[in-house]
């Protein structure tokens, strides 16, 4: 388990694991690796983890919790050492509590390793709103051999960045859901929230409910999150000659926004946003960025600079990680009768499958290479 979600406070985040935790003991799982924090999470967790052990019944072992040893600093480099860390150990799934930007940060290091994604947050859109009981009750049909991984995992899109500089050097990182290109000159807060200075959003998948800088492309042409392809939306004339309008794609560039849409940037604040064209983004096609300097923001948050003798794209990648997909779970465990039995006796165990190999879901996920 992955958790680094600040928007909840210390007892609701002890007590999403304990939910999680409490479904993977009655699947079976016996073992659970943590990640550490700084902020007093596993003292509360370990004292209410041992009170619910003292009154649980026979029938119902809770898993033993092994944190990981490693360093805490507060800051993203912890995720990505203890997804690289569960990796190695060949874990059989990652549970993650967060927003997009923890479960990007997963996704980036921890290769073949599935991951079930909790949001914890009102601004995300990758991770969905779901009771973690459920969540800890697929993983676990899974991770104990009871349920296939042809029909317990689903395979999610994402979007590489690359930035070649003048120097040779290169840069390479991903979004889950959206890179947005923004004339600024430097990174200052991590945030992206004004629309002002935007001059591209590039999309993995648009939904028409979401929250943030991928509502642009949700209430523009949505693209749904397992449907081929991907969307680029031009909020700038330098940007429109790469994205005409979805049915005049040779359009010359235009020199006034074709409309402006009004997108629901945060919770309570809508946006207009000028458009200057679209077009759907294909898997593996590099789309060379245009603007000749700015930042670029990964899933909402400004991570890159780059100048005029830099060469940056975007591309697709369909295929790209695996995922938990809860829902077939639950519905393949119905269907098959997994959850029925007598009372007071646990589920009986299937056949774990070999989770230390990206075959194991019957095609291998995109490699992707770690950053400078």
């Amino acid at each position: 388990m992955v958790a680094n979600a600040n928007s909840l406070q210390l007892a609701d985040r002890v007590n999403i694991v304990l939910r999680a935790m409490a479904a993977l003991g009655a699947c079976g799982v016996t073992r659970v690796l943590m990640m550490p924090d700084r902020e007093g999470l596993k003292p509360m967790l370990e004292r209410h983890l041992a009170r619910e052990r003292a009154a649980a019944s026979a029938s119902h072992a809770w898993p033993q919790l092994e944190w990981l040893a490693m360093p805490t600093t507060g800051r993203v480099d912890d995720t990505f050492r203890a997804a690289r860390l569960m990796r190695d150990a060949q874990v059989a799934a990652i549970v993650v509590l967060g927003g997009d930007g923890t479960h990007r940060a997963v996704v980036r290091e921890c290769g073949p390793v599935p991951i079930a994604g909790l949001s914890t947050g009102t601004n995300n859109a990758y991770p969905e709103l779901r009771e973690a009981t459920l969540a800890g009750l697929a993983v676990g049909l899974y991770a104990t051999g009871r349920i296939p991984a042809d029909a317990a995992l689903t395979f999610n899109k994402r979007l590489d960045v690359t930035l070649k500089a003048a120097s040779g050097a290169v840069r390479d990182d991903i979004a889950l859901v959206d890179v947005a290109i923004a004339r600024e000159h430097y990174i200052g807060a991590k945030a992206l929230w004004r629309t002002d200075s935007l001059a591209a959003v590039y999309l993995a998948f648009a939904d028409p409910e979401a929250i943030g800088l991928s509502s642009i492309g949700g209430l523009l042409e949505p693209v749904g999150r397992y449907e081929p392809g991907g969307l680029q939306v031009a909020l700038s004339a330098a940007q429109a000659s790469e994205s005409g309008r979805r049915d005049e794609p040779d359009a010359a560039p235009a020199r006034a926004p074709l409309f402006h849409l009004h997108a629901p940037i945060a919770p309570g604040l809508l946006q207009p946003v000028p458009v200057y064209g679209w077009h759907r983004l294909i898997d593996g096609e590099p789309v060379q960025v245009r603007e000749r300097n700015g930042v670029v923001a990964l899933d909402g948050e400004r991570e890159i600079t780059f100048g005029p003798t830099d060469h940056l794209s975007v591309t697709l990648r369909e295929r790209a990680f695996r995922s938990i997909a809860v829902a077939a779970c639950l519905r393949y465990a119905a269907l098959h009768g997994l959850l029925r039995g007598p009372p007071g006796l646990a589920l009986a165990p299937g056949v774990p499958p070999p989770h230390s190999t990206p075959e194991a879901a019957g095609a291998a996920s995109t490699p992707f290479p770690s950053p400078l």
